[in-house]
């Protein structure tokens, strides 16, 4: 006979044991789960229906507290396959409804357990639906979120965390989630309903990827393509990543301010750049390489997070579904002419 896992917050807490405190002492309650503690960051939000682990274990989201928009997160519980990343870097979540007993073949761990294990300080029973329009209309703001069994908060204290803490914009994260040391990927591809993940046995190109925050599913991608990765530091040198040979070049995803990264990766590229190999970046490998050929960036306003933003494509003159994540973005204007 199998037994049921037991629900997890199935019961209402009597008292409110999270609360999210906003700069502009903007107070949310509801109740804590995860990881007891505090931690501030930028109060973004995710539209995503799902990916819920692959979403908080993404290095983009370094310095963030995620508020999902979707009602039902963690009904999947988590396994021990998909993490983006071998540490979670995201500071706090933000869920709608409790956290009810995970349903699904491949789970291993409910999300409340692994929220703690990973030491991340989470809230449910917010309304996450009050907090989205406030982003969408005030724009992303800093926050600091807190969890205690007691229900006690010095909300003095905590506003003032938050109110000291300097923000994203000018902030380099990438050095700080960016592996210190090159490795080579161990080629498993992206995930299979029947077969999983399987390795790679056919290298047919070499790529290097530049880790700015790199989620491992991108490296997955690359196998589906027969390709040799190899990982190097963000701080690695040009000439270090040509003596490699390889027959292309990834700028990687990943957290911060690109400006700031781009004090020690805009030099690097430009020198590659010279080289005449291919290069591909994406979010913020995307943002440098437009910083290295000339153009500007900004912070957005409240950015662009989710697995179902609508784009039109004006080639096509159609609309595509995309998945999205970045709270910068490339000044338009700012591009030289000779760059599209």
């Amino acid at each position: 006979m199998i037994k049921k896992p037991k629900k997890t917050n199935s019961k209402k807490s009597k008292i409110d044991t999270g609360v999210l405190v906003l700069e502009n002492k903007r107070i949310f309650r509801g109740i804590g789960l995860g990881y007891q503690g505090e931690a501030t960051g930028e109060v973004c939000f995710n539209t995503s229906l799902t990916g819920y682990q692959e979403i908080i274990s993404d290095p983009s989201y370094a310095g963030q507290i995620i508020n999902f928009t979707f009602p039902h997160i963690g009904n999947v519980g988590t396994n021990i396959e998909d993490h983006e990343s071998d540490k979670i870097w995201t500071k706090g979540v933000i869920f709608n409804s409790e956290i009810t007993s995970p349903s699904n073949y491949r789970s291993f761990q409910n999300l409340d357990a692994w929220l703690k294990k990973n030491k991340i300080v989470g809230i449910t029973g917010l309304d996450t639906r009050s907090l989205t329009n406030f982003i969408r209309d005030k724009g992303a703001p800093k926050g600091t979120i807190a969890y205690s069994n007691s229900g006690k908060f010095n909300v003095n204290k905590l506003t003032s965390n938050t109110i000291k803490w300097s923000g994203l914009k000018n902030l380099d994260l990438a050095e700080t989630v960016s592996t210190k040391k090159s490795y080579i990927w161990k080629g498993l591809k992206t995930w299979k309903k029947n077969t999983g993940y399987q390795k790679n046995k056919k290298n047919s190109f070499h790529v290097v990827a530049i880790d700015y925050g790199i989620k491992k599913n991108i490296l997955r991608y690359f196998s589906d393509f027969n390709c040799k990765v190899t990982v190097v530091s963000c701080k690695a040198s040009a000439q270090e990543i040509l003596s490699i040979k390889p027959n292309g070049i990834f700028l990687s995803n990943g957290p911060g301010d690109p400006a700031a990264t781009g004090k020690y990766a805009i030099p690097t590229i430009k020198e590659l750049i010279k080289h005449g190999l291919p290069i591909f970046g994406i979010c913020l490998g995307h943002q440098i390489l437009a910083l290295a050929l000339g153009a500007k960036t900004q912070k957005m306003k409240l950015g662009h997070r989710g697995a179902n933003h609508p784009v039109k494509n004006l080639i096509h003159d159609n609309v595509e579904i995309t998945s999205q994540n970045h709270g910068f973005e490339i000044i338009r204007k700012s591009l030289p002419k000779n760059i599209e």
